[in-house]
């Protein structure tokens, strides 16, 4: 059974850092795995994703602040966010996919984490 957990969530003011940390277990990262976030109101939107060769991709509005990582040895997929911006409040998700990234579907989720960001 594959479980995903996020960690690191929290509340910060508007120019700071948070690194959320997603622990993978019965995932054997062989294929794309993402962060995406949710604001009350607004749909699910993918924010950067890393394919099984480590290419990532970003949401435009994210590129050049949040950098997606991951450590296979650890089990551990991570985004750290910098000069965060209250826009960037939401509940963050972790997912992993089966196949690389391009055109794929998301199969596992974790619960989420609330990043909230004051000015």
């Amino acid at each position: 059974q594959v479980q995903l957990v996020e960690t690191g969530g929290g509340s910060v003011q508007a120019g700071g850092s948070l690194t959320l940390s997603c622990v993978t277990s019965g995932y054997n990262y062989s294929g794309c795995m993402a962060w995406f976030r949710q604001a009350p109101g607004n749909e699910r939107d993918g924010v950067a994703d890393i394919d099984t060769d480590g290419a990532t991709s970003y949401l435009g509005s994210v590129r050049g602040r949040f950098t997606i990582s991951k450590d296979n040895a650890k089990s551990t997929l991570y985004l750290h966010m910098t000069r965060l911006k209250p826009e960037d409040s939401a509940v963050y998700y972790c997912a992993a996919a089966q196949t690389r990234c391009y055109g794929t579907t998301f199969k596992y989720w974790g619960q989420g984490t609330q990043v909230t960001v004051s000015s």
